[in-house]
């Protein structure tokens, strides 16, 4: 996104829509390069902020409600501001609606309002649209209130308003990407404790996401049996060690010594989250090197499992992964998000992007008669105001 093109335009386009001029606010998406399914399990994760943004403009009005429009989506929404039975819609204002909640939960007092979102970040494709409207609506409605809080708790506020009100049980990675994005840089982000460091990306590669453009219906519900199925897990190894409160305790030996006694399935999702934290910290290391080579074979490993012991990938994932390794421009690659559809990430030389591009593009319309979207971006910065 050019943001001072589209946010001349968005402006625009919020002024004759609500006839006062927005302040404006950017929030990007994020893909996660290794570490998946662990951050609700209190693990490790490596995710970037990426090239794509959306945008969220604001003014008060003269009214009682907030009112909330997209230029993408059809659905818009007016609700009250001391509505004290608020109702999810089940579409994409909730996400909106959910923020003002828990702002004024916290103790924030705002005007009605007029917002209008927009965002160029490809929308059910696992990149984190939903939280990107998150952070930005939070940033929009503190300014609105002339308030003020830290990153941090504005990304737990807005995983609470997704958990609480949208009604997903997230973990807090997507939000913190969003928010604490750096350019040319990935983020080590202990999910527990929350402290994090920046990562460097070598300059010669891009970040190169592949989006399958299939999404399976049991995605959700699939999504919620893993968490559950992690939560049994913990409630196993705590006969041994009480202490364990998520699998991000049990270790590499525990799981050795113990796994054996786990019903089949519950050993699989077990291993797949031990061996994926230990991973996330072996990347980060390969990266701190430039060793691009190990952190593609560690990218590698973690396609595997979650193909086979987490059980997430799909038939067309798998696909578009055993593409990119077979071009020699490709570092790494994995499927990305919560699987079942969605988006593999792929670290690729850049002098050789548009190569990579078109064998895979080809390669996967051959195998699968399904045209994939390519996209092409880089590391950025986090959320803030747009001027």
């Amino acid at each position: 996104m050019s943001r001072g093109v589209v946010s001349g335009d968005f402006k625009a386009e919020f002024a004759a829509r609500f006839r006062r001029p927005p302040r404006v606010f950017q929030a990007p998406g994020r893909v996660n390069l290794i570490g998946e399914h662990t951050d609700y399990n209190d693990g490790y994760v490596m995710p970037a902020a990426i090239g794509f943004h959306t945008l969220v403009g604001c003014a008060p009005n003269n009214g009682e409600n907030f009112v909330v429009r997209s230029l993408q989506q059809a659905d818009s929404a007016a609700f009250p501001i001391g509505d004290p039975h608020p109702q999810p819609r089940h579409d994409w204002t909730d996400y909106v609606r959910g923020v003002q909640i828990q702002l004024q939960a916290s103790g924030f007092r705002f005007a009605a309002a007029n917002l209008l979102v927009s965002g160029n970040i490809p929308m059910g494709a696992g990149l984190s649209s939903s939280a990107a409207i998150e952070v930005g609506v939070a940033l929009a409605l503190l300014d609105l209130a002339g308030g003020a809080m830290g990153r941090t708790a504005i990304a737990t506020l807005c995983q609470r308003a997704e958990n609480e009100f949208v009604g997903a049980r997230c973990g807090i990675m997507d939000q913190f990407s969003s928010i604490y994005g750096r350019t040319g840089h990935a983020l080590l982000v202990d999910c527990r404790s929350l402290e994090f460091r920046y990562v460097a990306l070598p300059d010669r590669v891009s970040l190169v996401i592949c989006n399958s453009m299939v999404k399976h219906s049991h995605k959700a519900g699939e999504y919620n049996v893993r968490r559950a199925e992690c939560e049994r897990s913990v409630g196993y190894f705590q006969a041994w060690h009480p202490a364990i409160s998520a699998l991000r305790d049990v270790t590499e030996e525990d799981l050795r010594r113990h796994g054996d006694g786990l019903p089949a399935v519950l050993l699989r999702r077990s291993r797949h989250v031990i061996s994926e934290n230990a991973r996330v910290l072996r990347a980060a290391d390969a990266l701190d090197r430039g060793d691009l080579e190990s952190m593609g074979k560690l990218m590698h490993e973690s396609h595997i499992s979650l193909r086979d012991d987490y059980e997430v990938s799909c038939p067309e994932l798998d696909a578009l992964v055993e593409l990119a390794a077979k071009s020699p421009a490709s570092y790494g690659a994995r499927m990305t998000g919560g699987g079942f559809g969605g988006c593999t990430i792929n670290l690729v030389e850049r002098e050789a992007v548009d190569e990579f591009k078109s064998v895979v593009a080809k390669g996967y319309k051959n195998l699968m008669s399904i045209e994939p979207e390519i996209y092409v971006t880089t590391a950025v910065d986090g959320a803030g105001s747009v001027e």
